[in-house]
């Protein structure tokens, strides 16, 4: 019966998953992100952070929505944990600071107990990155817990041997050539009609959609529903980043990968361009191999990416349904795009994207 019903409800269980999982307004998005990028600046330490760091020196990782579950049906975290563990692991070698960017567990589909229950593993790891005091946490959408609970400081305790808070956000702060860049931080739901503390939402997925996904084995979290146009959640966050001075803003939520205010196809679509202005034959050929698989949806974008700022960044996902993960690096001078792979061979770290923040800023200035 299961497999006839997801047969059935597969298209238009994944239809309604991407027709109604945000309702962003771009008013509230703006007031939101401005009002608490400027609380968190002039008001350290009650909404979040401000972390001065040396852009050479000093090394981050920025992952969001592992959405951590009870290793069901619903669970779209399973597949990926393997990649996850692998990459805190060489994370906290490497004495990376870890940003863990909201919706790290999934508390709208499960207690919290049965979470905790189902995750040792990837909670004993995380507990590495607390104990070197290296281990920041965000709140998003789906535990909202950690932020509404009167008990949550406890358990966050319990869970990680050490007093910590979970923030709003987070300004990490840094100096290029004598000149101030500000990095903003937060989960990306804010704004967002359907997921910024909508009570109706909450209780849509906690008592029908979780239990429904659960018995119907169906995972949204493709990757093929992420590699194209922004979507319009991004777009607004870009437009807010972009009016900004000297500020870049990193945010997951969405599940979608941003670089330099880009998805993967749309850099493709500039550098085709680019390609085609200096006579590049073989960087077009190069890209008419990747992109012949998606040609009309390639050929279909239109907009002069040449223009965009560089100033937006998603950090994808932890539980895309192949079981790879991406995330944000900031190291060595270089923000980059990494992907940690899993599926089929021993987990492991590829660059999709990397640019010197030097060179972000020298854009930024023009």
């Amino acid at each position: 019966m299961r497999r006839v019903l997801r047969s059935l409800l597969l298209k238009p269980v994944l239809w309604a998953a991407r027709k109604f999982d945000s309702n962003p307004d771009k008013a509230r998005i703006y007031d939101a992100l401005t009002k608490l990028f400027n609380h968190i600046l002039n008001s350290p330490g009650k909404l979040g952070p401000v972390i001065n760091f040396d852009q050479i020196t000093d090394r981050l990782i920025i992952f969001s929505d592992q959405h951590k579950g009870a290793r069901n049906g619903a669970d779209d975290f399973a597949i990926a944990a393997p990649a996850y563990r692998a990459a805190l692991t060489y994370y906290n070698e490497q004495r990376f600071r870890f940003i863990n960017l909201g919706d790290c567990e999934e508390l709208w589909e499960n207690t919290l107990s049965k979470v905790k229950k189902n995750n040792k593993d990837e909670f004993i790891a995380e507990t590495a990155f607390v104990q070197r005091d290296a281990f920041v946490k965000v709140i998003g959408n789906h535990d909202l817990y950690w932020g509404n609970d009167p008990l949550a400081g406890l358990e966050l305790e319990a869970l990680f041997g050490k007093k910590i808070k979970a923030w709003e956000g987070v300004i990490l702060r840094t100096r290029i050539n004598e000149e101030e860049l500000r990095i903003f931080c937060t989960h990306g739901h804010q704004g967002d009609m359907n997921s910024d503390g909508n009570w109706f939402t909450k209780f849509f997925i906690s008592r029908i959609w979780g239990p429904l996904q659960s018995y119907l084995q169906i995972n949204t979290n493709e990757p093929s529903n992420n590699a194209y146009k922004k979507t319009v959640h991004n777009e607004i966050m870009y437009e807010w980043s972009a009016e900004q001075d000297q500020i870049l803003l990193i945010t997951g939520h969405t599940h979608q990968p941003v670089f330099e205010s880009l998805t993967h196809i749309e850099r493709l679509y500039r550098q085709m361009d680019m390609a085609r202005e200096n006579n590049d034959d073989e960087t077009i050929k190069k890209i008419q191999e990747e992109t012949n698989l998606y040609q009309d949806r390639f050929n279909n974008l239109v907009f002069d990416y040449k223009k965009i700022l560089p100033t937006y960044f998603n950090t994808g996902c932890c539980c895309f349904s192949d079981g790879d993960i991406t995330g944000i690096e900031i190291a060595n001078g270089c923000i980059r795009l990494v992907k940690w792979q899993s599926k089929g061979q021993t987990p492991g770290r590829t660059v999709l994207e990397e640019v010197p923040l030097a060179a972000i800023m020298e854009q930024l200035k023009r």
